[in-house]
């Protein structure tokens, strides 16, 4: 099995509001386990763990405007789930659009940090995990999706999404156990 080159993992959207808040999906609770197994991995393997978290600014942001109010920042709503047990070591990037790199400082902090490699994790594949991957895949990293740490509001949005990233992209999927083994 291949390694990763320096790899990150990159956890999309993993905040109360979208796994039990203002945009729920019942198949986001359905990832935190595997989610939380492969950040304890990572983190145990010395590789970066970045949360990219929608952080919305009530009544201006236009994702709010398609999607009503959620992960404003400043509630409880923009906090990461408590399941993914945010560490001190770990990185948080607030983002207002669906794209972690779009007017962010992810980038620098990958370069910083040497990543070649991200790994995709979060909701949803078919939105935010898909144009984060895009500008990764833009500014020159590769891109792979964990699988069972990824998904979508519907089975046919996480199967569009990831045939996707696949054919744009490159990104293969891996299991968990597998990523592991190529950290």
């Amino acid at each position: 099995m291949k390694k990763l080159e320096k790899p990150a993992i990159l956890v999309v959207d993993m905040l109360n509001d979208f796994v039990t808040g203002a945009l729920t999906c019942d198949r986001g609770k359905a990832i935190v386990p595997a989610t939380a197994e492969l950040l304890d991995a990572a983190r145990a393997a010395g590789v970066p763990v970045i949360f990219c978290n929608d952080a919305h600014r009530a009544g201006i942001d236009r994702e709010c405007e398609l999607w009503g109010d959620h992960a404003i920042v400043g509630t409880e709503g923009a906090e990461v789930i408590p399941e993914l047990k945010l560490s001190d070591k770990d990185y948080v990037v607030p983002k207002r659009r669906y794209s972690g790199f779009f007017q962010t400082d992810l980038d620098i902090l990958l370069k910083e940090l040497g990543v070649k490699t991200v790994v995709m994790t979060g909701l949803h594949t078919h939105m935010c995990v898909r144009h984060t991957s895009a500008d990764a895949y833009c500014l020159g990293y590769d891109v792979v999706v964990a699988k069972q740490a990824t998904d979508s509001f519907t089975e046919e949005d996480y199967v569009s999404g990831l045939a996707y990233l696949k054919t744009c992209y490159g990104a293969d999927a891996y299991t968990n156990e597998e990523l592991v083994k190529m950290f």
